[in-house]
């Protein structure tokens, strides 16, 4: 299982670029450690293609980031935002973090893939004055502190990937912020990326 595999309309430049992460991470992370030691040999795995599954559901969902705005809120080291960079070259994708030393290999990270459509911030979400059309993340906080964070800052959605049981948090977050019933869908990582790693993780879509 991997992303050319799953993604067999890469073009020469997309494959090299997702090739080069390995190598890229593995150096940074030497220097400053923004994956676990014991995953980075999961990386593809583990962050690359769980990164991805935002742009399975997109597929699914019928969302068109061509020309869209996107927030990556928590990048860390560049995740979900570098590889969905990668793979939506006509979308810009802001990469923002309030950890200094983490956007600091994120930042590296895009400029040696030579990602003209990534910029990086190292700020706090409620700083951003500006509004995106998406907002991706990678289980930063709890939905009803996160969705404050972002809240007014995005004109589409939000897609959030997160693990364990949300129920309970999902239903607080809609009652805290008036959403509307409907508006929050979950989809089940694993019904797409079948490694038992997936299972129990989901991708929880927040409609405008």
């Amino acid at each position: 299982m991997n992303v050319s595999e799953l993604f067999p309309g890469l073009t020469p430049l997309q494959k090299e670029r997702f090739e080069a992460l390995d190598p890229l991470y593995r150096d940074w992370n030497s220097k400053i450690n923004v994956i676990s030691r014991k995953d980075i040999d999961n990386l593809e795995l583990h962050h690359v293609l769980h990164s991805l599954a935002i742009a399975r559901y997109a597929e699914l969902a019928g969302i068109d980031f061509k020309g869209a705005s996107v927030l990556d809120l928590g990048t860390g080291g560049g995740f979900p935002g570098i590889p969905l960079a990668i793979l939506f070259p006509e979308a810009s994708f802001t990469l923002c973090d309030s950890v200094g030393k983490k956007t600091i290999v994120a930042g590296a990270v895009a400029e040696a893939l030579g990602l003209e459509n990534v910029r990086v911030v190292n700020a706090r979400a409620e700083s951003l004055g500006e509004k995106f059309d998406y907002v991706v993340s990678r289980a930063v906080a709890s939905l009803t502190d996160f969705y404050p964070w972002v809240k007014g800052k995005f004109s589409k959605g939000i897609l959030y990937l997160k693990g364990g049981d949300v129920a309970e948090e999902i239903a607080e977050m809609m009652g805290r912020n008036r959403l509307r019933k409907g508006s929050v869908h979950t989809w089940p990582v694993s019904s797409w990326l079948t490694d038992p790693w997936f299972e129990g993780k989901l991708l929880i879509h927040i409609e405008a």
